[in-house]
């Protein structure tokens, strides 16, 4: 049975999904966004409350469709929980960073998904905050992760048709292209009160949708998180752990770079930083013997940040119903101060002239 709500989650249903008696289950916490989800305090059919041992944890942390009927179908249409269950259960255990252990995972053909999953608080993990003295250490740690996650896929033929991973190119989310649609929602919203290039780099990518797309798509393709902003990223002792992968997809690695760096790192931080990340990356990927120069590698940086603003603003057209409303505005401001810093609708209306990157 795949839980609609968290009543489902009974200790009948948690003791098949952990292989051990449950007793007993107490909702210490619960809230819904592009996922239900909800925290679970556990106890076992010998009374006691365990934690010590990974198959017998003390809480964890459910994940199902979200509560509100028109967000679930929203999610439904877009993909986005089905993918990460797929993630979880076929991919989590192999892949080269940090993520929740997983303790269930599951779909079913009607397109449901449940996901049972580590309490990441209860294990001790931190949450960053663009606040955080160590924010640049955090963003370094981000940069190392992802470059191992897209050296392990970098070419990998499981991606393409036929092969075992080539699910992660289904749905509607790897069609998000440009966001035109909500962008278009951003720029009468908000198009007052932004800049000249936010109006501009706005109006082009709703006139000329296709092309952008096109364009923010190019490149060598791998496997990336595809949504690494700092509110699906966790500390475990220094070292970043990504969560929040309904966004899986193949594409190239360096729109992950440019996520992050774009609408996460605070400007002062990226502006100081931003050409040694890229650097780091490229020398991540040239130690496992893939060739990006650093002149590419800044292009495309470039050009990719655009990806993250069109995300970010994308975001901030739904107000409240895919983050907080004030993460939202913030990842859209940064992301507008990191376009206007790089010169990249400059580059951008360059490459639509020209047709291509590189």
């Amino acid at each position: 049975m795949i839980p609609l709500d968290v009543a489902d989650a009974t200790p009948a249903w948690l003791s098949g999904a952990l292989g051990r008696e449950v007793a007993g289950v107490d909702v210490l916490a619960a809230h819904s966004g592009t996922t239900g989800r909800a925290r679970l305090g556990l106890r076992y059919g010998d009374g006691s409350v365990v934690g010590a041992t990974s198959d017998a944890p003390a809480s964890v942390f459910l994940k199902l469709a979200p509560f509100d009927e028109r967000q679930r179908s929203f999610v439904d249409m877009v993909g986005l929980g089905v993918a990460e269950a797929r993630f979880y259960g076929e991919v989590a255990a192999t892949v080269p960073v940090r993520v929740p252990d997983v303790y269930c995972a599951r779909i079913d053909d009607a397109g449901g998904y449940v996901m049972l999953l580590e309490d990441l608080e209860a294990s001790g993990c931190r949450f960053p905050s663009t606040h955080d003295e160590g924010i640049a250490d955090t963003i370094a740690s981000v940069v190392d992760g992802l470059g191992r996650l897209h050296v392990q896929h970098w070419g990998d033929p499981r991606l393409e048709d036929g092969g075992d991973l080539s699910w992660v190119r289904d749905g509607y989310r790897v069609a998000f292209g440009s966001g035109a649609r909500f962008v278009e929602r951003a720029l009468t919203a908000f198009g007052d009160q932004m800049s000249p290039t936010f109006r501009r780099l706005a109006e082009i990518t709703i006139d000329r949708p296709a092309d952008v797309a096109a364009l923010l798509a190019a490149g060598p393709p791998t496997m990336i998180h595809g949504d690494p902003h700092l509110g699906n990223l966790f500390l475990d002792d220094g070292e970043a752990g990504f969560f929040d992968w309904g966004m899986v997809w193949r594409a190239t690695g360096m729109r992950d770079i440019a996520y992050v760096l774009g609408s996460s790192a605070p400007t002062e931080v990226r502006r100081a930083h931003e050409r040694e990340w890229v650097r780091q990356y490229v020398e991540l990927l040239a130690a496992s013997g893939i060739e990006l120069s650093l002149d590419d590698a800044w292009e495309q940086y470039r050009l990719l940040v655009i990806y993250s603003w069109n995300s970010a603003t994308s975001t901030a057209a739904m107000g409240s119903r895919w983050q907080a409303v004030d993460v939202g505005r913030g990842g859209m401001a940064r992301a507008t101060t990191s376009v206007e810093d790089l010169e990249s609708v400059e580059l951008l209306e360059c490459l639509l002239e020209r047709g291509s990157l590189g």
